[in-house]
């Protein structure tokens, strides 16, 4: 690009003139030059950066574990706290049951919330992070949006018969040893979304360590059972303890997602790990400062 293709990049470099200081010398111009002047048109190498498209940090309230772009200036709103919340409203039930709260020892009454809330609007809120391009909110908001829904299936009472189909092929040590494999099943993939947290924040983290925990025990809970062929009910009370932290992790990034200048007085402080990106960055700056 030539002084003569926009006379505008004149203004930038200043004139220059002939060795005689007579009349103006036109050239083309320099790498350095042409980054400076198209600096001030917003491209180049030395254009600021537009932060509504920049990279952003981890962060458990957009339920992304990497560097991600904020959902702000997109046609979609931020659909990880519906998905959290459902999540944590039906694990909160669930689990106040596993711990025997109230005398309450049928799970029936959590079929409601698994078919509506956690699995069926968990479900959509999994397809809506794809919409956003957040491949981690999508995988695990789809699957334990299925998770609910097909737990809700199991405990369908006269529905589908899985219970009573299983029990009558080989009694109830069948039914809990199936169990113990489900949940078992649902523990592995849970500590593969585990391992997807660790450059995250710690919030976001403890929420897939305690689901993690949960699903261990409620599996182990089948598997290992009484003398009497019943289930271990301390290991069960146990998986429900930590599914009610799991409940309230899930709820605590929820608020974090939603809670923003435009209705909060005050912002949910997440944690970062020492070794996240956040971390390392502001360490950098606070080394440079000194």
């Amino acid at each position: 690009m030539s002084v003569e293709q926009n006379p505008t990049l004149e203004k930038d470099i200043g004139p220059e003139t002939e060795s005689n200081g007579t009349a103006p010398l036109r050239h083309e111009l320099t790498e350095e030059q042409t980054a400076r002047a198209a600096a001030r048109f917003g491209y180049g190498p030395m254009a600021h950066v537009n932060t509504a498209e920049a990279n952003l940090r981890p962060f458990g309230g957009e339920f992304q574990p990497g560097l991600y772009k904020s959902v702000e200036g997109r046609k979609f709103a931020n659909p990880a706290p519906l998905g959290l919340c459902a999540f944590a409203l039906t694990t909160f039930v669930l689990s106040a049951i596993n711990m025997g709260t109230r005398g309450i020892s049928a799970p029936n009454i959590v079929v409601g919330l698994a078919f509506g809330y956690g699995g069926l609007v968990q479900l959509l809120a999994g397809m809506w992070e794809m919409a956003v391009g957040n491949t981690f909110g999508a995988t695990a908001l789809s699957s334990y949006g299925g998770f609910w829904i097909s737990f809700a299936i199991i405990l369908t009472p006269g529905g589908f018969d899985i219970e009573s189909a299983i029990e009558s092929a080989g009694g109830a040590t069948m039914f809990y040893n199936s169990m113990g494999l489900f949940l078992m099943g649902w523990f592995i993939f849970t500590t593969i979304m585990l391992f997807c947290t660790l450059r995250s924040t710690v919030a976001f983290f403890l929420l897939f360590f305690f689901l993690d925990l949960t699903f261990l025990l409620l599996g182990i809970g089948y598997l290992q059972r009484t003398d009497t062929n019943e289930v271990n009910t301390p290991v069960i009370k146990a998986g429900g303890f930590f599914g009610f932290l799991a409940a309230f992790a899930a709820w605590y990034n929820a608020l974090a997602g939603i809670a923003d200048s435009s209705n909060s007085f005050f912002i949910i402080p997440v944690a970062h790990f020492p070794w996240s990106p956040t971390a390392r960055s502001r360490q950098k700056t606070a080394r440079e400062t000194v």
